[in-house]
């Protein structure tokens, strides 16, 4: 973090007023920013000031976040975005298209849980017998660890 003159303090938010303005709690600014995911600088007062384009930065996290982006891939994905400003149209869509084909896959692995629960989602089940998701014996554990049945189906 480095040391700011007085004067251009006007433009630059403080963490509070960030913290307002993205829904999102000091601790959780505080964390991002030791994951390097957003960076403040100091006033000489020593207290953290932040660009207005931090404001971006978070939505993109918390959207992310939401659909189930680990924070080292939006870490690996900020890398390519330019410290200090607002994310152009074209840096969007490079980062985008970092995450399209991983989301693709989830709403993939997503459909199949969702259609295959559909009769049995409290498990009280009535049709062993008939159950997608059966494994008598745990002949799946010799394919390897996890839910084998919807992990190998495309």
């Amino acid at each position: 973090m480095d040391t700011i003159p007085a004067a251009p303090l006007g433009k630059l938010l403080t963490v509070g007023e960030v913290a307002e303005r993205s829904g999102l709690a000091v601790s959780a600014l505080h964390f991002y920013e030791t994951k390097g995911l957003i960076s403040s600088i100091r006033s000489r007062g020593n207290q953290r000031r932040y660009g207005r384009d931090v404001l971006r930065r978070l939505g993109i996290i918390k959207v992310a976040q939401r659909v189930g982006i680990p924070l080292s891939e939006i870490q690996a994905a900020f890398e390519s975005l330019p410290q200090g400003r607002t994310p152009t149209v074209a840096d969007w869509q490079t980062l985008s298209a970092r995450w399209k084909d991983d989301l693709d896959a989830r709403i993939r692995r997503l459909s199949l849980l969702r259609d295959r629960l559909t009769g049995c989602i409290g498990c009280g089940c009535l049709s062993i017998e008939s159950c997608p998701l059966r494994n008598p014996c745990d002949r799946l554990g010799k394919e390897g660890p996890g839910a084998r049945l919807l992990e190998t189906e495309n």
